[in-house]
C-alpha cells in the first residue's frame, strides 16, 4: 500500500527540511490500517479533518475524532491508525525550533481556525515569508487539555493475557471471573491474583476500561449511545455512562471534544 510505505520511509528516515520549523505531511488511512510501531526525529502534531484516528504508546490509547489532535514528542515510539476512514494530517516540528517543551503525548482541541491554518501550511505555493508567519501562530492555537488515555495494560502470564485477549476481541463477552477461569484451567481466586499481579487492577476494572475504550470510536463516529452501550456489553446506556462517569471523570461527548472533567463525577 502507497501510504504505508510512504510513511515507513518518513518513519525510517528524518522529516525532510522545509523552509522553516513545519513540515506537513497527509497519509490516507482506511479502517482498521495501524502503522507499525515507530518514532519521529520531529514533534508530531496528528490529527485528522474526517474520520477517526487511533494513537497507542505504550499501554495509552487515544482516539481522535476531527475536534482533537495529538502532540507526540520526538522520540517517543508510537503506533498511528485508523478506526474509520481519514486522512493523517500531520504537522511535523523541528525541535530545535519549537517554542514548546511538552516531554508527554498530550491531546489538543482543533478549532476551525487551527484547521484552517494546517490547510494553510499544507499549501506549497506560499511564499517564504508567508509560510513563517503563519508558522509562527501555530505554538499558540496548542492548547493542551486535561483529557487522558484509558489505560489497558496487557497481561504477561499466559493465561491472563488468554483471558485478555477474549476480552479485546470482544468487549461485550458476558462471562464472569469464575467462568474466563474454567476456560483457561485456574481457579478463580489464582484469576484473581494474576490479574491484579500483572495488570495493577481487578478484572471488573480492567474489562471496564477494555469496553469503555473499545466505545470511543464508536461514539467518535456518531453511533447513538444506546447502539454503542450494547455493543460493547452494557445492558442499557444509563450503565455505560455511569461507567464512564465513573472510570473517566466525565460523560464521553466531554472526553471526546477535550472539555474538562466534571467537578463532581
Amino acid at each position: 500500500m502507497k501510504v504505508v510505505r510512504e510513511l515507513e520511509a518518513l518513519n525510517a528516515h528524518t522529516v525532510p527540511p522545509g523552509v522553516g520549523a513545519i513540515v506537513v505531511g497527509n497519509f490516507p488511512l482506511t479502517s482498521g490500517d495501524w502503522i507499525a510501531a515507530h518514532s519521529h526525529t520531529h514533534h508530531q502534531l496528528a490529527w485528522t479533518r474526517s474520520g477517526v484516528l487511533g494513537v497507542a504508546v505504550d499501554d495509552a490509547y487515544w482516539v481522535l475524532p476531527p475536534t482533537l489532535a495529538l502532540w507526540v514528542p520526538a522520540g517517543v515510539v508510537h503506533r498511528t491508525g485508523a478506526t474509520r476512514d481519514a486522512v493523517l494530517s500531520s504537522l511535523y516540528i523541528d525541535p530545535a525550533r519549537c517554542v514548546l517543551d511538552w516531554t508527554e503525548p498530550t491531546p489538543v482541541a482543533v478549532d476551525g481556525l487551527l484547521a484552517h491554518l494546517i490547510a494553510h501550511l499544507n499549501r506549497d505555493d506560499l511564499a517564504d515569508d508567508v509560510r513563517l508567519r503563519a508558522e509562527a501562530v501555530v505554538p499558540d492555537l496548542l492548547r493542551p487539555l486535561p483529557s487522558t488515555p484509558i489505560d489497558v495494560p496487557l497481561p504477561a502470564d499466559d493465561r491472563v493475557r488468554e483471558v485478555a485477549d477474549a476480552l479485546l476481541a470482544d468487549p461485550a463477552d458476558a462471562r464472569g471471573l469464575e467462568a474466563h477461569a474454567r476456560a483457561v484451567g485456574v481457579s478463580r481466586r489464582t484469576l484473581t491474583r494474576l490479574f491484579v499481579q500483572d495488570t495493577g487492577m481487578s478484572f471488573d476494572r480492567w474489562r471496564t476500561r477494555v469496553r469503555l475504550r473499545a466505545a470511543l470510536p464508536l461514539l467518535a463516529e456518531g453511533l447513538p449511545v444506546s447502539r454503542v452501550a450494547h455493543a460493547v456489553g452494557y445492558a442499557t446506556p444509563s450503565a455505560f455512562l455511569a461507567a464512564f462517569r465513573r472510570t473517566v471523570g466525565t460523560s464521553p461527548g466531554r472526553y471526546l471534544h477535550g472539555d474538562p472533567p466534571d467537578e463532581h463525577p
